[in-house]
């Protein structure tokens, strides 16, 4: 019966060893679930992403501003063993005054791009509503180009409008 004493006494010092482990155990499982917590909430109600950009004030538009590309631009090109003849009448919109005034200035040099991009077309492809919209993007890319290497904000220009398409 002297081992029983023994393992009394081993049994009541493991006893706190135990304990202490434990109780670290559960601080540990405390901790990580109260951060685990926390974390979900401050995802689930912290504005993040497409929320953020929706709550950036934008500022109001102004007016839309007009530059007509006067006089309409007359070019010809080959179509199936023919010479075609195009005529666009074309206008350019921004809501910036300076661009505007920035377009009026360049105005050889955009007349000059406009042309040679109207001159290399197909009639095949121009002859239909997707052809004309992809000639217009073209146009908006051609404008913008120009503005940028004058130094302008190419975003400002905003969009290119036919208001005159004739070929023959």
């Amino acid at each position: 019966m002297a081992d029983v004493p023994v393992l009394e006494a081993a049994a009541e010092e493991a006893a706190p060893k135990r304990k202490g482990k434990t109780l670290l155990i559960v601080m540990v499982l405390a901790v990580v679930l109260l951060a685990g917590g926390g974390a979900g909430a401050w995802f689930m109600l912290a504005p993040h992403g497409k929320q953020k950009k929706a709550e950036v004030k934008q500022e109001p538009l102004g007016p839309a501003l007009y530059v007509a590309l006067d006089p309409p631009f007359v070019v010809n090109f080959e179509a199936e063993q023919q010479v075609r003849f195009l005529q666009v009448t074309a206008q350019l919109m921004s809501r910036d005054p300076a661009t505007i005034e920035m377009l009026k200035a360049n105005d050889p040099v955009v007349r000059n791009d406009l042309l040679l991009l109207f001159g290399n077309q197909k009639y095949s492809v121009i002859s239909t509503r997707e052809g004309k919209e992809s000639l217009r993007a073209q146009t908006l890319a051609a404008v913008r180009k120009i503005i940028a290497t004058a130094g302008g904000k190419p975003e400002k220009v905003e969009a290119v409008y036919f208001t005159s398409f004739v070929m023959q």
